[in-house]
């Protein structure tokens, strides 16, 4: 494959010795003739385990050369791969003066190409760049329709210096975002000497994924330092506490809990925080991240009044599911019985429906607690589920019994507000996911 890579700094130079490497003819451009210079002696214009060697054997070969003619290079290229740095601006936002010449320069090369050219974003940018930044200037600059005149992917890196060959050509994970099909089979044979398979999703998707990693990857070492921090205060070995703690691949180091929702509750996780930040702050240990946790969790319970109950006129409100997690009557905590408490406080005309509460308290086992502390919502609940859905305008499903899960289909005239993605569907037309 012919392919052209603008910007040749850590990631551009990385990619082209790479490709070049994997018997793709590469050509990589860049305004500073010193890096265009250095790659064609074959040598690293950057500090990078084995890159010069990578460098080297590809120059040798004659499958990488650099320029600083980006036309030539667009011309003599299927596809192009963009490089270019994304700097911060002093308010943190992306100053993206790089990409948008770019794109107008491709744009205006494309003007006059005849065959079908794919654009491949590599540079780091935010969700809504392509639509509303790149895919214009490259649509007004060629005079082409994107899917048409030109493809257009999302490819974003994840490399390591130090180990960027290593991740490279080891990759956790391998994203492309685009619209065409020409285009994903395109980067189905760029990506073929890979041992795993592509993560083939919109493009909006993939220009997420590389902010969704590294502010994962922020968000544990701040973790881990402030643990780090509690520790050294007691005199215990942070070290072992993490080590041990990364053992557990069940919950700990998994995909557990990372299913965007509702808020947690239940009788450990808010009570436990709490301690933890109580003790943190006795022995003046700044846990700036974990203090933040039951913040953001109130947070998570008052939005939904806030952006999407209020918003609509009718205060004829029903919950599906009180406890705080389906298969339990446990309402120690749980957000969704804080939800009903605000709403009771606004004036809505709220019922509620959770078969499990219903089930114990004829059991007599939380019927003090219902006909005591909760008698505003023991007074709310009704065992009728069909009446109740009937005399409500807005629906909101509270937890992940199997009984809801179809409620957006049966009651398509109600305004439904899922806190827990109780299906696969997406927001649209009455049905409303909190986080999707």
């Amino acid at each position: 494959m012919k392919i052209s890579v603008v910007g040749l700094g850590y990631v551009g130079a990385v990619c082209s010795a790479c490709f070049a490497n994997e018997n793709h003819d590469v050509i990589g451009v860049d305004l500073d003739s010193v890096k265009v210079e250095l790659i064609n002696q074959g040598k690293s214009p950057i500090v990078e385990k084995d890159l010069d060697k990578y460098i080297q054997k590809a120059v040798k070969k004659g499958a990488l050369r650099a320029t600083t003619d980006l036309k030539f290079a667009i011309e003599n290229s299927d596809l192009t791969i963009v490089c270019v740095g994304t700097p911060s601006k002093t308010n943190g936002a992306l100053d993206l003066r790089y990409i948008e010449n770019v794109a107008k320069s491709i744009g205006e090369v494309l003007k006059t190409k005849k065959s079908y050219h794919i654009v491949s974003m590599r540079s780091t940018v935010l969700p809504g760049t392509a639509k509303n930044v790149v895919i214009p200037i490259l649509q007004e600059a060629s005079g082409k329709k994107i899917g048409v005149g030109f493809g257009y992917v999302s490819n974003p890196e994840f490399l390591r210096e130090s180990t960027a060959i290593s991740d490279f050509y080891n990759p956790a994970l391998t994203v492309v975002g685009a619209k065409d099909s020409q285009s994903f089979e395109v980067f189905k044979k760029l990506y073929s000497f890979l041992n795993i398979g592509l993560h083939e999703t919109d493009i909006e998707v993939a220009e997420m994924m590389k902010y969704a990693s590294n502010s994962w990857h922020a968000t544990k070492i701040t973790f881990a330092n402030e643990i780090g921090m509690i520790c050294k205060k007691f005199g215990i070995d942070s070290h072992e506490v993490m080590d041990i703690f990364c053992a557990d691949t069940k919950l700990n180091i998994s995909k557990y809990y990372m299913r965007p929702g509702f808020a947690f509750g239940g009788s450990c996780l808010p009570k436990d925080v709490r301690a933890i930040t109580h003790i943190s702050k006795i022995q003046d240990v700044n846990t700036p991240l974990l203090n933040s946790l039951i913040p953001s969790n109130t947070d998570q319970i008052q939005r939904i009044i806030t952006e999407f109950i209020s918003v609509h006129k009718s205060k004829k409100v029903a919950i599906l599911g009180l406890s705080f997690k389906a298969g339990t009557d446990d309402l120690r905590e749980s957000p969704v019985l804080t939800l009903a408490e605000l709403l009771i406080g606004k004036g809505y005309e709220l019922e509620i429906y959770d078969k499990n509460v219903l089930e114990a308290k004829k059991k007599g086992a939380n019927t003090a607690l219902l006909e005591g502390e909760l008698s505003h919502i023991n007074e709310r609940l009704n065992g009728d589920f069909q009446d109740l859905t009937a005399d409500a305008d807005i629906l909101i499903i509270g937890n992940t019994e199997k009984e809801f899960r179809d409620i957006q289909e049966s009651f398509s005239q109600k305004v439904v507000i899922d806190l827990m993605r109780i299906s696969k569907k997406t927001s649209e037309g009455n049905y409303i996911g909190i986080c999707w």
